[in-house]
C-alpha cells in the first residue's frame, strides 16, 4: 500500500485554459493545457531606395497587432484523469477509455469546437471576438489560423488523436488603439520620405496642423529651394516647442 500525500489535483483541479466566444458567451476547455505558448508583436518598416547608395533607408509604417501562438493536444483514445472540459465531456472520455477501439470517440467531436470559430458569424458578419483566459494569460482577439493534424485512428478509420496548431491575433477597440499614439504629438520630431507630389506645405499641414511651418522644416533639412525636393528623399519633421 503506497502511503503518501494525495495528488494536489485531486483536492483542486487543475485550471484548464478557457476559450470563451464572446458573442455567444459560450465557454470552451481545452482538453490538455498547452506546454507552452508563444506570444509575438512585430513592426512594419518601409525601405526607401537611395540613388547610388549601398542599402535603402528605412521609416517606420506602423505597429502590428500582438500574436498568440500554441500547440493544443487531443486524444479520445486513451483519456488520463488530468483531461479537461465539461462534466460531461469528462465522464463521457473517461467512460469510452476502457472500451475496444472501435467504439473510442471521434476526436473531432471536440477539435471542431476550436476549428469552426473561423467561421462567419450570422450577426456580426465576422468570426466572433475570443478571449483567452489561463492564469495570468488574458489575451482577447480573434482565431485567425487554425491547422488539424490527425496522428491515430482506430480500425474504422476515425480519427482519436489530433493536435491543432493555432494562432490568434489581438484585437483592440478604436478608442483604445487611440490612447496608444504618445509620439504623434507635434512636439515629437518625426521622419518622412518624401513621395511625388509631396511639398513643405503639405508636410506642416499634415504633421503641425498648420502649412506656416514649413520654414521650420526646410531649415531643418537644408532645403534652400522649397519646389525642389528629391523624391525618395528621408526629411525630417523638427518638434516644435
Amino acid at each position: 500500500m503506497q502511503v503518501g500525500l494525495p495528488n494536489p489535483n485531486m483536492v483542486m483541479p487543475l485550471a484548464k485554459m478557457c476559450i470563451t466566444n464572446k458573442v455567444t458567451n459560450k465557454k470552451i476547455y481545452v482538453m490538455y493545457n498547452p506546454e507552452s505558448y508563444v506570444q509575438e508583436r512585430g513592426a512594419k518598416y518601409s525601405e526607401a531606395p537611395g540613388l547610388a547608395s549601398n542599402m535603402p533607408s528605412i521609416q517606420f509604417v506602423h505597429g502590428m497587432s500582438e500574436t498568440l501562438q500554441m500547440e493544443l493536444f487531443f486524444d479520445t483514445y486513451s483519456a488520463g484523469g488530468l483531461v479537461g472540459g465539461s462534466v460531461g465531456d469528462i465522464l463521457k472520455l473517461n467512460s469510452t477509455a476502457l472500451l475496444p477501439a472501435p467504439a473510442k470517440l471521434d476526436v473531432r467531436d471536440y477539435t471542431s469546437k476550436i476549428y469552426d470559430l473561423m467561421i462567419i458569424n450570422s450577426s456580426t458578419h465576422v468570426p466572433p471576438l475570443l478571449k483567452i483566459e489561463w492564469s495570468s494569460l488574458q489575451f482577447e482577439g480573434h482565431l485567425v489560423n487554425c491547422s488539424q493534424k490527425f496522428t491515430m485512428f482506430n480500425q474504422l478509420g476515425t480519427p482519436v488523436r489530433a493536435t491543432l496548431n493555432v494562432t490568434f491575433k489581438q484585437y483592440m477597440k478604436p478608442s483604445d488603439i487611440a490612447k496608444m499614439k504618445p509620439n504623434e504629438s507635434p512636439d515629437t520630431a518625426k521622419y518622412r520620405t518624401v513621395h511625388q507630389g509631396d511639398s513643405l506645405w503639405s508636410f506642416s499641414s499634415r504633421e503641425y496642423g498648420q502649412c506656416e511651418q514649413w520654414r521650420v522644416i526646410a531649415e531643418a533639412n537644408g532645403i534652400e529651394n522649397p519646389r525642389l525636393m528629391d523624391t525618395g528623399r528621408m526629411i525630417k519633421l523638427p518638434a516644435l516647442k
